[in-house]
């Protein structure tokens, strides 16, 4: 398993960037979210990396964040979500974006994603939120109450939404509750994921 890329970009093109690592170049594809934030052709570029392997093809993908790698693996763990249809979603939306949809059961916004209709925008929400709601583990988790489903209950509704939302990028269940307990409770769902990437970053 290649867990990541450090070496001198060499080539870009539409959803594609070869990282030359060693004398080998490695051809990545990538949303366009990472394209964006690579630097100039000839400077040395850094990427997570995943791997993705079928009965007919091995392909590798690569990522700018590990937020964004996380996203791409929950998203690819859904039945019928592929990893060209992983990478159209995080093309876009951010990974926080496609994770506060998750987590409100906001389908609708994941079908502005090339390839992504209703119903597999539909799937996505019930299958992560079902798996999030599994990973929680209890009915009450830092102090945020859960109920079945992955729903918030009463006053927890931001916080409860903030939580599943962090776990989609890869947090687990009580690191994110404890991160979410440390930030004002009047901030947004999207505010309080962003404090809480902040805090796990410093």
């Amino acid at each position: 398993m290649i867990h990541s890329l450090r070496g001198k970009l060499i080539h870009v093109e539409p959803s594609a960037a070869v990282v030359e690592c060693g004398g080998i170049g490695f051809k990545c594809g990538v949303s366009m979210s990472t394209q964006a934030n690579l630097p100039p052709v000839g400077s040395e570029a850094f990427l997570y990396t995943h791997m993705a392997v079928s009965q007919d093809n091995v392909a590798l993908y690569g990522f700018a964040t590990r937020e964004e790698l996380s996203c791409f693996r929950m998203l690819t763990g859904v039945s019928g979500i592929g990893s060209k249809t992983a990478v159209a979603a995080l093309s876009a939306l951010s990974p926080e974006q496609i994770a506060v949809s998750v987590a409100s059961g906001d389908y609708k916004t994941l079908t502005r994603a090339n390839g992504i209709g209703p119903k597999q925008a539909q799937r996505i929400v019930l299958e992560l939120k079902d798996k999030v709601a599994k990973d929680f583990g209890s009915p009450d988790m830092g102090g945020v109450a859960v109920i079945s489903g992955g729903a918030p209950a009463g006053g927890a509704n931001k916080s409860s939404e903030a939580i599943g939302a962090l776990m989609v990028l890869g947090c687990a269940a009580d690191e994110a509750a404890r991160l979410v307990s440390r930030l004002d409770p009047e901030l947004t769902v999207e505010q309080m994921i962003a404090g809480a990437l902040k805090l796990m970053s410093n």
